[in-house]
């Protein structure tokens, strides 16, 4: 499911498992995350058997990770992104169907996935 440079990346950095605290400054959408990164396997059942996934990943996002705070909002990259893309936030309680509004569902948090290395636990 991973395109093939996050899934390298990924298990280069042994980031399957790992939490990232990233502090509101440095998130771009200026609330902070506590990240839980997935194992491919992870990813790929978010993406198959729930909301936001089941319905976003005909955009191109492919899930990272969990919120750990509680939210159920989980974390993204788009593989028509180039590499390394962002990271994002997708707001389960905006994704209903096909039509949800991409400026209210989806905040950009990360410029680029490789940043996830500065704030891992």
């Amino acid at each position: 499911m991973w395109p093939s440079h996050f899934r390298s990346f990924a298990e280069r950095h042994n980031l399957p498992g790992l939490q990232v605290e990233l502090p509101e400054s440095s998130d771009l959408s200026e609330i902070g995350a506590t990240i839980g990164l997935y194992n491919e396997a992870q990813a790929i059942d978010e993406a198959d058997s729930f909301y936001p996934g089941l319905i976003v990943k005909a955009d191109g996002f492919v899930p990272i990770g969990q919120d750990m705070t509680g939210s159920g909002d989980p974390y993204f990259i788009n593989v028509n992104d180039v590499a390394p893309g962002p990271i994002y936030r997708i707001y389960h309680d905006s994704v209903h169907d096909r039509d949800y509004d991409r400026n209210e569902a989806v905040a950009k948090v990360l410029e680029s996935y490789e940043d996830l290395l500065k704030f891992s636990t």
